[in-house]
C-alpha cells in the first residue's frame, strides 16, 4: 500500500501507478474541491447503498483508476465499484472509518434491510490530508473516531490477528484515546486532528486483522435502520468489550496499557459517550426488533470471530442490556 500525507502528493501518487484517467467517486460535499482527474461521481449514498455503487459503476466507463473521496461510504462504494471493473482504488479518507486500508466492503441492500458485504477491491494507495477534516462536525468526529478505536480493539482478539496488526492497533488506540476529546472540544486544532488521523491510519491498518462482535452489531444495525456505522460503534464497543472481558481478558489488558487505563472499557465509554446517547432507544430501535437483530448479528463473520461465542440468545441478552 501506497500512503502518503498531503493532496499536493496525489499527482505523484497516479503517475507512479500509471493511472491517467481516474474517476473521483464522492459526494456533493466536495463537489468543488479541485483535484487531478478526469470525471467526478457525486452520487454516493449513505452505507454504499447498491443503487449508488451501480451509478458509480456506469460512471466508471472511461476510467483507469478511482479516487475515493471522503468516509466510509464513498470508500466502500469505489471499493464495490474496484471489485467489480478491476480498477485500482486511491483513497483520500475525509473521516475515520479506516476502510482505505482493506479490500472488503459493505453495502446497504434496501430492499432487505440489511447490510451486506464484498471483497476483491484493488485498494492500491492512501493520500490522508488533516485540513480536509477540520469541518466534519464534532459528532461525526467521535463517532467515525470511535469506529477506528473498535479496530484497535478488537483486532487485538478477533481471530486473524497477527503480530503486524497487534502492532498496529496498539500504535492507534493511544493516539485516538489522546486527541478524540481534543478535537471534539475543539474541531480546527490542526495537531490534535492530525494526531487523530495517524490513529485512524494505524487502526485501519489494524483492520486487516478483522472486527468482533461490536462491528456485528454495528453493522445490523446500520443495515437496518441506516443509522450511522460510526455512532453504532460507539454504543456497541463498550457492551462488546464487556461481553468478552474474561474470553479476552488479557488482550484487554494489553490494550488498557496501550492507552494508560488499568479500567479500558471505562475509558471506551467516557469517549463513545462524545458520539451520542448510549441506548439503542435513543436511536429508535424498536424492542421488539432485538430478537430478529440478535439473529443477524450471530449470523455475521465478524460475530463468527469474536473470542467468546456470540450464538443469538448470549447476542439477544446482550442487546437487552444496550436498549
Amino acid at each position: 500500500m501506497i500512503v502518503r500525507w498531503g493532496l499536493a502528493e496525489l499527482p505523484g501518487v497516479l503517475d507512479e501507478l500509471s493511472i491517467s484517467r481516474p474517476l473521483l467517486i464522492s459526494t456533493e460535499r466536495w463537489r468543488h474541491l479541485q483535484l487531478p482527474v478526469h470525471d467526478h461521481f457525486h452520487g454516493v449514498r449513505a452505507h454504499a447503498e447498491i443503487a449508488g455503487i451501480e451509478a458509480a459503476r456506469e460512471a466508471a466507463g472511461g476510467a483507469d483508476g478511482l479516487i475515493a473521496l471522503g468516509g466510509g461510504s464513498a470508500i466502500d462504494t469505489a471499493k464495490a465499484v474496484s471489485s467489480q471493473t478491476g480498477l485500482p482504488v486511491v483513497s483520500i479518507p475525509t473521516t475515520y472509518s479506516g476502510a482505505e486500508w482493506t479490500s472488503g466492503y459493505g453495502m446497504r441492500d434496501l430492499s432487505i434491510p440489511r447490510k451486506l458485504g464484498g471483497g476483491g477491491a484493488r485498494t492500491v494507495a492512501i493520500v490522508y490530508e488533516v485540513q480536509l477534516t477540520l469541518d466534519l462536525p464534532a459528532r461525526e468526529s467521535a463517532g467515525t473516531a470511535m469506529n477506528a478505536l473498535a479496530h484497535c480493539a478488537e483486532a487485538l482478539y478477533t481471530t486473524g490477528r497477527a503480530q503486524e496488526t497487534d502492532a498496529e492497533a496498539l500504535a492507534g488506540a493511544p493516539l485516538i484515546s489522546r486527541w478524540l476529546p481534543v478535537v471534539a472540544g475543539s474541531g480546527h486544532d490542526l495537531q490534535a486532528r492530525r494526531g487523530l488521523l495517524e490513529g485512524a491510519m494505524h487502526a485501519g491498518a489494524a483492520l486487516r486483522a478483522g472486527t468482533g462482535l461490536g462491528h456485528a452489531i454495528a453493522q445490523e444495525l446500520g443495515g437496518r435502520y441506516g443509522l450511522p456505522h460510526g455512532t453504532m460503534n460507539a454504543v456497541s464497543l463498550p457492551a462488546a468489550l464487556r461481553f468478552n472481558s474474561t474470553a479476552a481478558a488479557g488482550d484487554l489488558a494489553r490494550f488498557g496499557e496501550a492507552i494508560g487505563r488499568a479500567d479500558p472499557i471505562a475509558r471506551v465509554s467516557e469517549l463513545a459517550a462524545l458520539a451520542g446517547p448510549s441506548r439503542l432507544r435513543d436511536y429508535q430501535v424498536p424492542r421488539q426488533d432485538l430478537p430478529e437483530l440478535a439473529q443477524g448479528i450471530a449470523e455475521r463473520p465478524a460475530a463468527k470471530a469474536n473470542p467468546r461465542p456470540a450464538p443469538p440468545d448470549a447476542v439477544l441478552e446482550l442487546l437487552e442490556k444496550m436498549w
